[in-house]
């Protein structure tokens, strides 16, 4: 064999496994892990990702959820998974944040995952229970300097985008807030709707919980009003100058997963968030579907932990 013939049968064969892997994969069923109980965004978002995916390539995609400190319970299957993409998980705020206020965690924060995408952003809503007597954030804040004990806030768990937002607005207005961190914003919102909270800052699992009556809005996190609550101000605007803070999902998998795997589930996870299921969720909880790259969602995680760095600090979110 002539030694040009020998090089390019050599490259051929040595490119073949790879080749083959990424028309082949998937081969067997994939586990979706979710960090948050049943029924919140991540949950509902996870699973219209995860039900896409099952579509399109024939495979079971098992949705499995591990509730518990902040996504740490989640994160730790995931980053000792085998980094075949068999494994991957959707992630929120904390996945970022975590690093920041755990003091040990049973995995490294930064390097034992892979980016996959950024699934969507959601503007959150100021809420209280009908019974508090307020009807804007500017009575919400005098109640809360008035008050001869801590008004209580709920959120999805330490460093989750609830606490943060929630620890942010006690800080810009010059608040003394009790934080009261449950396994996922569900059961906080339920427990708002319950009586059992004063206030939460989430984005609602359903646009009828505000119109209904059960909650009542007062102000958006985000710098724009929403369009599903035009009338509703933000907390910019209804008295805390320069507040911004918004929810976001996104999809991981363990360090190390094989480029044409990445590029396959990365790019089919594109195409999921534009797919009517998970478009479906995320327009009904009023958020933006946003989809990218693996390392735009790097660099938009790393963004959002440095920009958090202070308020992580101040709040003195530490958990041992």
């Amino acid at each position: 064999m002539k030694r040009g013939d020998f090089l390019k049968v050599f490259v051929a064969a040595a490119l073949a496994p790879a080749t083959t892997r990424a028309q082949a994969w998937p081969e067997k069923q994939i586990r979706m892990v979710i960090p948050f109980a049943p029924g919140g965004t991540t949950d509902l978002l996870a699973r219209a990702v995860g039900q896409h995916m099952q579509e399109t390539w024939g495979q079971v995609v098992v949705a499995d959820n591990r509730a518990g400190a902040n996504g740490v319970v989640a994160g730790e299957i995931v980053a000792k998974a085998a980094p075949d993409g068999y494994t991957l998980s959707t992630v929120a705020m904390g996945h970022a944040i975590n690093p920041l206020i755990y003091k040990k965690l049973p995995y490294n924060g930064v390097d034992d995952f892979t980016p996959i995408s950024l699934l969507a952003t959601f503007p959150q809503l100021v809420l209280v229970h009908p019974s508090l007597p307020v009807k804007t954030l500017g009575e919400l804040i005098a109640l809360a300097k008035a008050s001869p004990k801590p008004l209580t806030y709920g959120s999805g768990g330490n460093g989750s985008s609830q606490h943060l937002a929630g620890a942010l607005f006690a800080h810009m207005a010059g608040l003394n807030l009790t934080h009261v961190a449950y396994k996922g914003g569900n059961p906080a919102q339920l427990d708002l709707m319950a009586g059992n909270l004063d206030m939460v800052i989430i984005q609602p699992n359903a646009k009828e919980v505000v119109t209904s009556g059960k909650l009542r809005a007062l102000a958006v996190s985000s710098t724009q009003r929403s369009p599903d609550y035009p009338d509703v101000p933000t907390v910019a605007e209804a008295g805390v100058p320069g507040y911004q803070s918004v929810a976001w999902y996104g999809l991981v998998g363990p360090k190390n997963m094989p480029a044409d795997v990445l590029k396959k589930v990365s790019q089919e996870t594109i195409r999921a968030v534009a797919a009517p299921g998970a478009r479906s969720v995320i327009s009904t909880q009023g958020g933006v579907a946003v989809g990218g790259t693996p390392s735009e969602f790097a660099d938009f995680i790393a963004a959002e932990r440095k920009r958090y760095e202070t308020i992580v600090r101040e709040a003195g979110m530490t958990v041992e």
